[in-house]
């Protein structure tokens, strides 16, 4: 990640360890270093596309640093610590810039206009929604651990809100290649949990 831009070892060291403390810090059940992993895998994927991969890089490892689920502003203060560190470090501004919008990118999951690193980011983001089966059930109990406060009516009724929203979308990924090879097993894997949702020991909850 810091490698072309000649940041002393030390100095990267220090910011992989913050990172690490981050994102294997308590209550991180799914938004953790096996979310940023499986993020950067599918971002190398696309690297032939991208525009300034080394923004995408930055966002796919910062974007979800600061993360509370009792919060609505962890796109915002993960994108300021981008910025912080970045800046820092004495990275190119424009590359500083893009990166904190992609992080931001993610509070509506739309893409910036003109931007393909936009797309590559928001569906690799999103990329365990078109998961095989077993790997989304495991995301969606991850998803209802890390919002364990919420009684199951209240975490039913949210959820359901959210992935409704997707199932709004005329696509839920950008990119060709995702597109052609997620699209309708995200919907599929969406639906079932969304009916999953409404039935509680086979009765309905709505």
């Amino acid at each position: 990640m810091l490698l072309p831009f000649e940041v002393e070892s030390t100095v990267s060291q220090t910011v992989f360890l913050d990172l690490a403390a981050a994102y294997t810090s308590t209550g991180r059940f799914y938004h953790n270093f096996a979310h940023i992993l499986q993020v950067i895998e599918k971002i190398e994927m696309m690297r032939s596309h991208s525009q300034n991969f080394a923004a995408l890089e930055f966002a796919a490892w910062f974007h979800d640093v600061i993360y509370d689920p009792k919060a609505k502003d962890n796109e915002e203060k993960s994108a300021t610590y981008t910025a912080d560190v970045l800046t820092s470090l004495a990275i190119p501004g424009d590359t500083i810039d893009t990166a904190v919008n992609l992080i931001l990118a993610t509070q509506n999951h739309h893409p910036i206009a003109n931007s393909i690193d936009s797309q590559i980011f928001l569906d690799s983001d999103l990329s365990i929604l078109g998961s095989f089966e077993t790997e989304y059930r495991n995301y969606a109990q991850a998803i209802r651990q890390e919002y364990s406060w919420l009684s199951d009516a209240e975490y039913r009724l949210g959820r359901k809100q959210v992935l409704a929203k997707f199932l709004q979308r005329e696509r839920i990924y950008f990119t060709p290649q995702m597109f052609a090879t997620l699209e309708v097993k995200a919907r599929q894997n969406i639906q079932e949990e969304i009916k999953s949702l409404s039935e509680a020991n086979g009765n309905k909850i709505l």
